[in-house]
């Protein structure tokens, strides 16, 4: 699959994008809804302050473990765009048994020692209890999530993204339901608090597994690609994978400590402060997601030029994506500037906390704009192969840019949650014009072979 480079669409970008954006925004709204049927039980405080740890922990692994899709979409995209089907099928089978033993060797860790783990993280034994309930059952599901992850890697190369969104959409609606059945009790079935979301999340996952196994058996699939008549595992194909999941992975790790030491931050100006942060941070999921979909796009469009040797396209998909991505920016940084009220309204009912996170929600919803450009084009850098360099610029950025700014502006010189989040626009805006020098003059030929 050649274009020529004067004939690309719009309309092929959004093709690709537009799936993506819509599944992982369902994922959005489950983690909503799950929070809000916990936060209805009996003795919420305990319930809530346990999920919080639960949640974190799998965030945590979810996040390490997940960029497996991004060494497994990049190599991908690469030998379809180059046609060379037989390749495509055997990267999916070592990606599928990378994830499966690792998934097996995490899962059986945590669920081994989730109490271990919960009281470690916990101060009060009630929250303890809750909370190492939920990663007992939570964690289960762990190899069949990684599962999922090859399966989500592959169709992500090939141009399906499509599929990621029925699935996104068929994992979300069963896991609600179990959810629901699972913490509240019903169909003769005993409600089990916090630890029913964590086995109804783990029987969701089981389903979606064994949904993406059911695509791959489709005859237009099975027969192009030849998995399953070839199934075995390429020690150099493994090899290429962790190389380029690896930084994706610490790049994540190391980006949660420093959001986490910004909202730490914040907790030096005030509570009130600390609270409206998180309110924040939440409402810049409305910008956050799509921009990832805008990158899934791009990393295949770009993967797949490279494959074809075509590197005048590549570029011209990062860039003509960015554009796309950072027209919608724009709109969300009015919406943002011009009535964030009726943005946080939607995730608190509480006035004063809203009034505080108002005008941090301005100064973010500036920022953003820029960030499109980094994420989209940082994308089309690991479709390259170079997410080494993608890594090591928004971790030196965060660290020792974001923080030390907020630090500096929000406690040092006193100027509140302003001044602390006048930090991101210096971040965002920096951290595009790294990834956008790279992505612009970087000497391509000698990325083709990955």
């Amino acid at each position: 699959m050649k274009l020529n480079l004067f004939t690309t669409d719009h309309k092929y970008i959004l093709r690709l994008a537009l799936p993506a954006i819509a599944g992982l925004s369902s994922q959005m709204v489950v983690s909503l809804v799950d929070a809000a049927m916990v936060g209805r039980l009996d003795n919420a405080q305990y319930y809530l302050a346990a999920m919080g740890i639960g949640v974190i922990a799998t965030w945590a692994v979810v996040s390490f473990f997940s960029s497996l899709a991004t060494g497994t979409h990049v190599l991908i995209a690469r030998r379809y765009g180059s046609e060379d089907f037989g390749e495509c099928g055997k990267v999916l089978n070592t990606s599928i048994i990378i994830s499966f033993l690792i998934g097996v060797v995490v899962a059986a860790i945590v669920v081994v020692y989730s109490y271990q783990i919960a009281y470690f993280f916990a101060v009060d034994p009630k929250v303890a209890l809750y909370a190492g309930q939920f990663l007992h059952y939570r964690f289960m599901g762990i190899p069949f999530f990684l599962i999922t992850v090859s399966y989500r890697g592959f169709f992500f190369g090939i141009g399906k993204t499509k599929v990621f969104m029925y699935s996104a959409v068929l994992i979300n609606f069963l896991n609600i339901i179990f959810n629901y059945i699972l913490i509240y009790g019903g169909f003769g079935i005993k409600g089990m608090g916090l630890a029913g979301s964590g086995l109804g999340s783990t029987l969701a996952i089981i389903c979606d597994a064994f949904f993406y196994f059911s695509v791959s058996l489709a005859p237009a699939f099975r027969h192009k690609f030849h998995y399953f008549k070839n199934f075995r595992f390429v020690k150099e194909i493994a090899w290429s994978i962790i190389k380029i999941s690896l930084p994706v992975s610490l790049q994540n790790i190391f980006i949660l400590v420093g959001f986490l030491s910004f909202i730490s931050i914040t907790g030096l100006i005030g509570t009130d402060m600390q609270a409206a942060s998180t309110i924040v941070f939440s409402s810049l999921q409305f910008s956050l997601m799509p921009c990832f979909g805008f990158g899934i796009a791009v990393q295949t469009l770009v993967g797949n030029s490279l494959g074809s040797k075509d590197f005048k396209l590549a570029k011209h998909y990062g860039f003509e994506t960015s554009k796309l991505a950072t027209l919608y920016t724009i709109f969300i940084g009015m919406v943002f500037v011009f009535t964030p009220r009726l943005i946080l309204i939607l995730l608190t009912n509480d006035d004063k906390i809203i009034e505080v996170a108002v005008p941090a929600l301005r100064v973010a919803g500036f920022g953003q704009i820029f960030y499109a450009i980094g994420v989209v084009l940082a994308n089309g850098l690991q479709a390259v192969g170079k997410t080494l360099y993608v890594m090591i610029s928004e971790v030196v950025l965060n660290w020792f840019v974001f923080v030390p700014i907020a630090y500096f502006f929000g406690v040092y010189l006193k100027f509140g949650l302003i001044g602390a989040w006048s930090a991101l626009p210096f971040y965002v805006v920096l951290y595009a014009a790294v990834i956008f020098v790279k992505f612009r003059f970087g000497n391509w030929e000698k990325y083709r072979h990955v």
